[in-house]
């Protein structure tokens, strides 16, 4: 499965409540809470009104999002009223609810008063496509008060109040960037090379964007695709699907540092034209390229703070397979489990040697385990040409059964480097089927 994009812009009609964003309870001056990095996407735990969920960190949204609270019985709702989201993507817009008044908590911070919108589509569904339970996306206001740091190496947030001491502390040893927060969003200036000529960009920081970049031709004659590209869906909007074509560049600069052969995403202008964009916009900077670093975000003093860590010089890399696997429910699945067993005297029969025979030294329970499908097949890649196809659902990987990886680990055996093959093992339609292709570096 190659890198998913939970992806998101918010486009409304109507004036935002007033919030206060996230403040420090007491006499704490920092908070550190672990997340979970999934597909470079940073995944937090917050509590709303009392009840744990899970959300996506994403700098590129102004508001907060909920989804997916099905299991969520106990979540109540406050003030609401209905409204429209739209978005990214190439379909219409999705209908929502608008809930005031509400109280988040993260680690020593809360938050009253806050605003959220609430997607009421149940297929308007990302945990299938990361595998863990993501009930909401959440910028803006987790960004605007404090300095966020965001340490991809430790997995882990470290919030810091925005003070003298605290801004000493996150600029040491880091290199410090100029950013512009417009509509409630950070803009960098930057510089992309497509082929060989150096182009300065102005892109949104998008921590909520797995690739690296996403450049937008704007009708620009100095943005032409390079020849070696691919279809491939990018992502889902609140529109829709996202289309366009991934190609790797000759490099990206982002201050002093320079990355190069980025692979590079060229969304369609279809799947653009629900979005209001900032004046001189070109796209976005994402989670691949930020995951590089230690990352401090200072909101109040437009300030962007860049400290490399182990993965600066990991390799660009892409799903070389075609094909998008997500989560599609659980099984039980039967295993084997060896009994702990205690010497005894009673009704037990001596083997040779006087050894003690036990009957029963093995017992059987039962787990429920994730269930893979395939999502979408890329036209004309290694996988379509084998013959899979989008419902497949997958029984073994390599001989290995898929329950026993994570989703995270399916889609690094797809981003392999070298030409790897791939054994599949699918049902479809009730029946059984195999499939084997190499994996193809097109770029």
């Amino acid at each position: 499965m190659k890198q998913i994009l939970l992806f998101f812009f918010l486009c409304l009609t109507f004036i935002a409540y007033s919030q206060n964003g996230f403040q420090f309870q007491g006499k704490a001056t920092k908070t550190v809470v672990p997340f979970k990095l999934i597909n470079n996407l940073v995944f937090v735990p917050i509590k709303v009104n009392g009840v744990e969920l899970n959300f996506l960190l994403d700098t590129g949204v102004a508001e907060t999002i909920l989804f997916s609270l099905e299991d969520k019985k106990e979540f109540r709702f406050l003030n609401t009223e209905k409204i429209t989201l739209r978005g990214l993507g190439s379909q219409k817009a999705v209908e929502g609810l608008k809930s005031t008044n509400n109280t988040l908590v993260f680690g020593n911070l809360i938050n009253k008063g806050h605003l959220l919108y609430i997607v009421l589509d149940p297929e308007f569904n990302f945990s299938s496509h990361v595998g863990i339970p993501v009930n909401g996306i959440i910028g803006y206001q987790f960004f605007r008060n404090n300095l966020i740091e965001i340490d991809y190496h430790k997995k882990q947030i470290i919030v810091y109040k925005d003070n003298k001491e605290n801004r000493a502390k996150v600029s040491k040893k880091a290199t410090a960037m100029s950013i512009a927060i417009e509509k409630s969003k950070p803009y960098i200036n930057s510089n992309v090379s497509i082929s060989s000529t150096l182009i300065p960009v102005k892109l949104l920081i998008d921590i909520g964007n797995s690739d690296a970049v996403w450049l937008f031709k704007n009708n620009r004659n100095d943005f032409q695709i390079p020849s070696k590209n691919f279809d491939d869906f990018l992502g889902r909007g609140f529109s829709g699907d996202i289309e366009g074509k991934k190609a790797r560049i000759a490099r990206f600069e982002l201050g002093s540092f320079q990355f190069d052969g980025p692979i590079a995403a060229f969304p369609d202008s279809v799947s653009t034209k629900n979005v209001s964009m900032v004046q001189d916009r070109m796209g976005s900077v994402g989670g691949e390229i930020m995951r590089r670093f230690k990352v401090v975000f200072d909101y109040t003093n437009q300030k962007l703070f860049l400290r490399k860590n182990r993965y600066y010089k990991s390799a660009f890399s892409y799903n070389k397979s075609g094909i998008e696997i997500e989560h599609n429910g659980l099984e039980w699945v039967q295993e084997t489990v060896k009994m702990e067993t205690v010497p005894s005297n009673f009704g037990y029969n001596k083997g040779a040697g006087g050894v003690t025979i036990y009957p029963n030294d093995f017992k059987y329970k039962f787990q429920l385990k994730p269930i893979y499908q395939i999502a979408h097949v890329r036209k004309n890649s290694a996988a379509a040409k084998s013959g899979l196809k989008s419902g497949d659902v997958i029984i073994k990987i390599n001989k290995n059964n898929p329950f026993d990886m994570s989703l995270q680990d399916i889609n690094t055996m797809l981003k392999s480097e070298y030409s790897k093959w791939i054994s599949l093992e699918v049902e479809r339609n009730g029946l059984p089927l195999k499939f084997k292709f190499q994996l193809d570096d097109i770029l």
